[in-house]
């Protein structure tokens, strides 16, 4: 059943079944043209063949086509995969990155695409990931800010990204958080007066007193009672009555 594109190869020439070598194959469903090929350009196409017929994929490591490099390498031989981390195509190193034992992601810490990147730091082990820490892409270090254990963490307090502060404040030991009293961003203040409300209970912003307003203690809420922020003054009346409630 044809889906998708019409069935042409990387090259854009329409293909004939009659040509192929695995032909054979249609016989008993593993491939089909315009649903499952390994010549087309489509990559749903090329994926669904190395699926079905996992045996030819070391023998197609070295195609030209890029998507078919890639494909191949889901389900080739971990044993073929090494050389794959010099391909061209970051799509493929990528994909090699993710297969390979976690030593031979620790080599691609620095290639150039992001792409690559994101899947070494998606596959080594968290206690590597300082190197990373630094990176030059915004969502490189953010996936790092997801991953990294505390000590990695602390280096990534004064990123110069705010989503990724506020990630690293959602994370890190809560002895660290006094530290975001001055963050000059206040959602990332924020990030940290929701888990430490008294530190941040005189913040010049009312996004940060109205998260203290809604998750302090009853005396750290009843300052806010004179907040001169309405909406501040209600929400710390709230808060008060809900923690009454409970006792």
């Amino acid at each position: 059943m044809l889906e998708g594109p019409a069935p042409v190869d990387w090259q854009g020439t329409a293909l004939d079944c009659g040509r192929c070598d695995h032909a054979d194959r249609q016989e008993t469903g593993q491939c089909g043209l315009g649903w499952s090929c390994l010549h087309d350009r489509y990559a749903k196409r090329i994926e669904r063949f190395f699926l079905m017929n996992p045996d030819l994929a070391d023998a197609c490591l070295d195609h030209p086509y890029f998507e078919t490099r890639m494909n191949a390498a889901r389900v080739a031989s971990v044993f073929r995969l090494p050389r794959l981390l010099g391909d061209p195509d970051p799509g493929v190193r990528a994909m090699a990155v993710l297969r390979l034992p976690r030593p031979y992601a620790e080599r691609a810490m620095t290639d150039p695409d992001r792409r690559v990147r994101i899947a070494v730091v998606n596959r080594v082990q968290p206690r590597y990931l300082l190197p990373m820490a630094a990176d030059g892409d915004a969502y490189v270090r953010s996936i790092v800010a997801r991953r990294a254990p505390d000590g990695v963490l602390a280096q990534m307090m004064a990123d110069a990204d705010p989503e990724i502060r506020r990630i690293v404040a959602r994370r890190l030991p809560e002895s660290y958080l006094d530290r975001f009293r001055d963050d000059p961003d206040p959602l990332v203040r924020r990030e940290a007066a929701a888990r430490r409300p008294a530190l941040f209970q005189a913040d010049p912003d009312l996004r940060v007193r109205h998260t203290v307003a809604e998750t302090g203690d009853a005396a750290l809420v009843r300052s806010l009672l004179e907040d001169a922020e309405e909406i501040i003054r209600e929400t710390a009346a709230q808060r008060l009555a809900q923690l009454k409630e409970t006792t």
